[in-house]
């Protein structure tokens, strides 16, 4: 009898200790989607940003003028420890942090002149207006590393940001930072300049504007558009207007 007492005793131990370790097993099996769903949460809550750089992608366009909104996000994604890996709908994008407020780093991968197709899908997937989407792209019209930040505004003959306009409908409320990459010189055609590379003397500035760029989509985040607006020509960050000798009608691709 005292041995079928203790046997029945540790059968019931057992039958505890099996029911605590599915117990544990399911709750674990629970988390993971509740532990995602969080993470979603936090990436549909309503402070979240998009940070889009303007490009195309392929390797043969990597450092190109056209470029240099892509390398103004991979410099900022380094910075930040995101990685720009992750292909969703039309683009690459990095889910992270930035001076303290959610952000979804976006390059697009349409071609510049689709840009837009790749964009306003994921700022509905996110439910995310466009006052809060900044967008970093090349500029012809300031000079090489000349940096503009701006509230809204139009295309300026941007097919990039012509795209986003279109796909928004014709709204231009949302904000951008243009980085100068000057006209170009001689009889050299924009559509043949913007796909060039940036000279040594020229690169050495972009890289310092790159760098800037980083504090202003801080400053963006941390204090709003419009206060960083003020703080960006109270420090004298937009440049002189590049030389435009006559009206060029080229479409950029």
């Amino acid at each position: 009898m005292p041995c079928f007492r203790y046997t029945a005793l540790g059968a019931h131990v057992l039958l505890q200790q099996a029911r605590l370790f599915w117990r544990s097993a399911l709750s674990g099996f629970r988390a993971a989607p509740r532990a995602a769903a969080a993470a979603d949460a936090v990436l549909d809550s309503g402070s979240l940003w998009l940070v889009v750089g303007l490009g195309n992608p392929g390797a043969k366009y990597e450092r190109t003028r056209h470029n240099v909104g892509f390398l103004a996000i991979d410099a900022l994604a380094a910075a930040e420890g995101i990685s720009v890996a992750n292909q969703q709908l039309r683009a690459l994008v990095g889910r992270g942090t930035v001076a303290g407020t959610p952000v979804l780093l976006v390059k697009p991968q349409t071609f510049m002149n689709s840009s837009g197709e790749a964009v306003v899908p994921l700022l509905k997937y996110y439910k995310v207006p466009p006052s809060r989407c900044l967008v970093l792209y090349d500029d012809l019209d300031i000079d090489v590393a000349a940096l503009r930040l701006r509230q809204k505004g139009g295309h300026g003959g941007h097919n990039g940001m012509r795209s986003i306009i279109t796909c928004l409908g014709g709204s231009q409320d949302f904000p951008r930072l243009r980085i100068g990459i000057g006209r170009p010189q001689g009889n050299r055609q924009v559509v043949d300049h913007v796909l060039t590379t940036f000279d040594k003397h020229e690169s050495d500035d972009v890289e310092v504007s790159i760098q800037q760029t980083i504090d202003i989509v801080r400053s963006v985040l941390s204090i709003g558009v419009e206060k960083a607006v003020s703080l960006s020509g109270a420090a004298g960050g937009v440049a002189k207007q590049a030389a435009r000798p006559k009206p060029d009608k080229t479409q950029v691709t």
